[in-house]
């Protein structure tokens, strides 16, 4: 899942032959996921056809203040309002000249002097036009008023020329504006590994013990912490729940062996470490390599312990924040704060399965956040929520 998904794009194309490439970005913004409108100068139309952008935007295309007939208006101001951002692209210099003035002579720019949204912009002109001084003071005055220009590009221009003022290739364009998004999120920079879902440890071949953990909760931390800006490192248990965004590494494990083997291998390069997995305490002894038959009206299999993945990583701890779950059942708030001292965290996350909605398997989830010196109750919420919480912890922990 990209950044840009879900996010509502007012494109501007103004009358430069570099236009012809916003067919090319309006189908990388749907493709990523975003709600794209169109607002044109009327010159722009005899560059690229309102009819290719609207039917790759799905959206109509506006490049007048009144429809064809003249009989209904269209808001720039609405347009303005309802944008997370808006992109110019291409950007000419009477366009750019027009912005930085505040002459408002066609509903590109009307629209541009409303928006109370981000605007970034990809200049698109000559060689000496892009270096010409009144181009460089419209730009200067442009990112004065806090707007974005997207650089331009250098090669071959539409007079021949060859040099800076070409308009950016539609993927840099996309590139620029999703890097600059993430870097306003919370948790840009930031590197989280996440441990979720249940270990299996083998009997024989075909029968295990397990837990009922579903990974719901790991899950929905691991996309709630992608989508803050986060690099996330997921290792997860067997499950068949999936992750859709693209800053989540997914590995999956079978075992508590396999689990602590992977987690170690990235603790030292992590800022945060999220031990929402339920890993198996103990693992027999012996593993049979064929199916045990059963002939016999008993079997005893010798149980032994497996590493305590969480207990290994509060030993091994350095600078990174360490979280840790505790689901129980009686003593809960002492047996947790004896788990948060006895293996170095930061804070642990306590459930209740006397709580109703809470536990495996459920899509909800009751929380208390246990510090070493103050507990912090939420109630029953969503695991998407919960994660949420969980997460304004660590988001708090940076902002000290």
């Amino acid at each position: 899942m990209s950044v840009l998904s879900g996010k509502k794009v007012l494109l501007g194309v103004t009358a430069g032959i570099a236009a012809y490439k916003t067919a090319y970005i309006v189908r990388l913004f749907i493709k990523a996921g975003a709600e794209v409108r169109v607002v044109m100068t009327p010159e722009a139309k005899e560059f690229v056809t309102p009819l290719t952008l609207s039917t790759l935007s799905k959206n109509e295309v506006i490049s007048s203040f009144t429809n064809e007939e003249g009989e209904t208006w269209n808001n720039h101001v609405d347009l303005g309002l309802w944008a997370d951002f808006m992109l110019i692209a291409p950007a000419t210099a009477n366009s750019l000249s027009k912005m930085a003035n505040g002459h408002s002579d066609n509903i590109l720019l009307a629209t541009y002097l409303s928006a109370k949204c981000p605007v970034y912009f990809a200049p698109a002109m000559d060689l000496d036009m892009y270096k010409h001084p009144s181009t460089k003071k419209s730009i200067q005055q442009l990112e004065s008023f806090q707007n974005k220009m997207i650089p331009v590009g250098s090669g071959e221009l539409a007079s021949g020329l060859s040099g800076e003022g070409r308009m950016a290739e539609p993927d840099e364009i996309i590139q620029f504006i999703e890097n600059d998004l993430k870097s306003q999120l919370p948790l840009y920079r930031k590197k989280i590994l996440i441990t979720a879902g249940p270990t299996y440890e083998a009997i024989d071949p075909v029968r295990y013990i397990g837990n009922h953990s579903s990974g719901k909760m790991g899950y929905a931390l691991a996309e709630a912490a992608a989508g803050l800006g986060a690099e996330v490192i997921l290792v997860s248990g067997p499950t068949a729940l999936q992750v859709k965004h693209q800053n989540v590494k997914l590995i999956r494990v079978t075992s508590a062996q396999e689990m602590y083997e992977e987690v170690h291998a990235f603790y030292a390069e992590v800022d945060v470490a999220i031990a929402a997995a339920a890993v198996s305490d103990y693992r027999p002894r012996q593993v049979a390599s064929q199916k045990i038959k059963k002939d016999t009206a008993e079997i005893s299999i010798e149980l032994e312990k497996t590493k305590d993945i969480l207990l290994s990583l509060g030993e091994a701890k350095k600078d990174q924040f360490l979280i840790g779950f505790a689901l129980e059942t009686e003593n809960e708030v002492e047996n947790a704060k004896g788990k948060l001292k006895r293996k170095n965290l930061d804070f642990i996350v306590l459930n209740s399965l006397n709580d109703k909605g809470a536990g495996f398997k459920e899509s909800t989830n009751k929380i208390r956040i246990i510090y070493p010196d103050q507990i912090k109750e939420f109630g029953l919420k969503t695991k998407q929520e919960v994660a949420k919480d969980i997460l304004n912890e660590v988001i708090y922990h940076y902002e000290d």
